[in-house]
């Protein structure tokens, strides 16, 4: 569906503005738009239209010059986004050029960004499981964090709601650490696998490899039907955008949606200068933007303001909100703005053989993989370092020849090169990372970007806690994998920079007290009610799961409280 991007300013004002058009801000548009207030999108880079801008998403292996691959100029140009997880030549459009959007890294942080109608919607990983009890309440539990104003009780008719519309296949497994949720099939467990998850059940009673939650559409039903989405063709190519719609993006499902209702504009081209604050009301009364292709400065206006333009740049946009009211950002008054910046620790994975299974395969290419669902410090802390970690396995087959194929050419090279290799195993860390005050993202006092906003500094880092953490992976998972009998296996910390898990949160962090958060349970400003926050920036914490449903589950629940909130005249 065409969404009709408006890019003149005739409408000036709308009932609520949504700030970003990834996956939090289109479940900010679609909520919205539904409960019938008129919507004004902004998003800072380009339109991009399901299936009309996916100009990759068919194109065979062999006609991209390098088989998709980076080239030498791309790496070059871009040292940085090249780093990121799927990016290669055959999806690079989706992803920033570093010379365009630059910052300041006062410690080495690698910012994973993509400015277009749907940002990181169209390339995000796509797992999907709910949060635990034990996640909201660890960080206070264990003494190193503040408490959340909300539990699981409170997002969890959420969660449904979000699951319910955007599809997630999996299993109901009933597991505390890791709640079930409205599932619809997984993709088959391959047979080193299901043999790994039997040793695993004959040895321990606490590790449970389960079929993970993805959002990719196993069986559609009618409400995916309706959005114009259609069944996982099994591609593994999601990075480039899915013609099908088989896993969900904002493109592909909330934004069109949204555009059914008539009350949806989505405005491209439009950076985000500043929320505006008005002294006499007490209250946001719009939004400051500036074109990024004429440099003009226009003013929006609007009721409600939903920012959404991902963990550093919501931080970015409130840091630069300044009034006289709040002289150090909006909402401000607790000086932790852009403070207890937190990330998912994704350095260690582990390495193994498996022998047997040479007459098992499996079918297409699954896009998504299983959890070992985490086990650490659930109900007290048992270890040296604070957190939890999931831990994301697959199993897969050689697509060469192995070292006993005869020779590197001719007939039976030939004839080698169609039959699958031996069996390998992979497992990789997410582990909860402990938010700290020093970790913190801020203002740089000399530096300005192309449209005259002050760049903004990374000071994140890795500490003690995350390498116990690393420690204690490596040594679990080689133990488990051995007692699975697998061989070889191998551990490998690759040490790369916070950032690169593209997983940054807080620096507007929910709480029950104004003086150590800046949010409150229904995500809005403590001191600035009509403004709300509800991407990775409004996290008081990591835990171990993946946070996106999170996000759309708590931007579902907020947009709804905001209207309710509006109709009685309280915004």
């Amino acid at each position: 569906m065409s969404l009709n991007i408006k890019d003149d300013t005739a409408s000036l004002t709308y009932d609520a503005i949504v700030i970003g058009s990834g996956i939090s801000g289109g479940w900010a548009a679609k909520e919205l738009c539904e409960q019938g207030l008129k919507t004004l999108v902004l998003e800072r880079g380009r339109n991009v239209e399901h299936n009309k801008d996916y100009p990759t998403a068919t194109t065979p292996p062999w006609e991209f010059r390098y088989r998709g691959r980076i080239n030498r100029q791309q790496q070059e140009e871009n040292p940085l986004i090249t780093k990121a997880a799927g990016y290669s030549d055959d999806c690079d459009h989706f992803f920033v050029k570093d010379a365009d959007h630059p910052y300041v890294q006062e410690k080495p942080f690698d910012w994973i960004r993509g400015y277009q109608v749907g940002g990181k919607s169209l390339t995000w990983g796509r797992a999907t499981q709910r949060w635990s009890e034990f996640e909201f309440t660890a960080p206070e539990r264990f003494g190193y964090g503040i408490g959340w104003p909300i539990g699981y009780d409170d997002v969890a008719p959420w969660y449904s709601h979000v699951e319910k519309f955007i599809g997630i296949c999996g299993n109901k497994d009933g597991l505390e650490a890791m709640p079930d949720g409205e599932f619809m099939k997984p993709f088959d467990m391959n047979a080193p696998l299901t043999h790994i998850k039997q040793k695993l059940n004959e040895n321990y009673t606490d590790r449970h490899l389960v079929h993970a939650r993805w959002a990719h559409l196993t069986d559609p039903q009618q409400v995916h039907l309706d959005q114009g989405r259609g069944k996982c063709q099994a591609r593994n190519m999601c990075m480039r955008g899915c013609p099908f719609g088989g896993y969900f993006s904002s493109v592909s499902s909330t934004l069109p949606w949204a555009k059914k209702t008539g009350n949806l504009t989505i405005r491209p081209h439009s950076v985000v200068h500043s929320i505006i604050y008005d002294e006499k009301l007490g209250k946001a009364s719009g939004v400051r933007v500036i074109d990024a292709n004429t440099k003009e400065v226009i003013e929006f206006k609007a009721r409600i303001i939903f920012l959404n333009a991902a963990a550093l740049n919501s931080n970015l946009v409130l840091l630069n909100s300044k009034s006289n009211r709040f002289p150090n950002g909006l909402g401000n008054d607790s000086g932790l703005l852009g403070k207890y910046i937190a990330f998912h620790n994704y350095r260690a994975s582990v390495n193994a053989d498996i022998d047997g299974f040479l007459d098992k395969y499996y079918f297409g290419r699954n896009p998504t993989d299983l959890i070992l669902v985490n086990f650490r410090n659930l109900h007290k802390q048992e270890t040296d370092f604070f957190g939890g970690y999931t831990t994301f396995m697959n199993a897969y087959r050689d697509q060469h020849p192995d070292e006993t194929s005869a020779g590197q050419i001719g007939g039976q090279y030939k004839d080698d090169l169609c039959e699958p290799g031996n069996w390998h195993v992979f497992a990789y860390l997410q582990g909860e990372t402990v938010p700290k005050e020093s970790n913190h993202v801020r203002l740089s006092e000399d530096k300005k970007d192309q449209w005259g906003i002050p760049l903004l500094v990374t000071s994140v880092s890795y500490d003690d806690n995350d390498e116990r953490m690393v420690k204690d992976f490596h040594t679990q998972t080689s133990e488990m994998l051995e007692k699975a009998g697998c061989k070889n296996i191998t551990t490998y910390n690759n040490k790369q920079a916070p950032g690169l898990d593209i997983h940054e949160m807080g620096g507007v962090r929910m709480g029950k007290d104004p003086k150590t958060s800046l949010l409150n349970q229904w995500n809005q400003l403590h001191h600035c009610k009509n403004v709300f926050v509800t991407d990775g920036a409004c996290m008081a914490s990591t835990g171990n799961q993946s946070p996106s449903i999170l996000y759309m589950a708590l931007t579902a629940r907020a947009a709804t409280y905001a209207v309710s909130e509006m109709k009685k005249g309280n915004l």
